[in-house]
């Protein structure tokens, strides 16, 4: 046995060898180091959605990178003071291997349904909220009732000597 027998065999360069007695072992052990950074979501029946929320004196802005999905699977709903985001990747033909003859070695691209909730500090008005799709990124904008906005006011910052 060489020393690096126990490294991923990608790592290596080289594929694990599928016929040796822990050959599927091999495989299995492999493909979850590779797929590690992906977090453990990767392998249910959704997948999870990166997003960042800001805000400003006037608005929230929530983006959420949704790539591949076409604008008729995504839902924005609000109720009150929550907001969600929902919707489905549909997974595609070619991914089943339905086509004679095609073995997938590595499927890496997600398709499911994902859900994505948050909870705002004030109550969101339904009229007011924007959503757009740009790229493979919804961005959605609420802006803030009157009560929430903040009244921003600089200070001088003065020396101490």
């Amino acid at each position: 046995m060489a020393n690096t027998d126990w490294l991923p065999a990608a790592w290596l360069g080289k594929q694990a060898d599928a016929n040796g007695p822990f050959g599927a072992l091999r495989k299995q052990i492999d493909s979850l180091i590779d797929d590690f950074d992906t977090g453990m979501l990767s392998k249910t029946d959704g997948f999870a959605v990166r997003s960042n929320l800001s805000e400003t004196d006037k608005e929230i802005c929530i983006t959420a990178e949704l790539p591949g999905i076409e604008m008729k699977d995504i839902d924005v709903e609000v109720t009150g003071n929550r907001i969600s985001l929902k919707g489905e990747k549909k997974s595609e033909n070619e991914e089943k291997g339905e086509e004679e003859g095609r073995e997938f070695h590595r499927i890496e691209r997600h398709s499911g349904s994902f859900f994505r909730s948050m909870t705002l500090p004030f109550d969101i008005d339904p009229d007011k909220v924007d959503a757009a799709v740009k790229s493979g990124v919804l961005t959605v904008t609420i802006p803030k009732p009157p009560e929430a906005v903040t009244k921003v006011k600089k200070v001088e910052v003065k020396s101490g000597d």
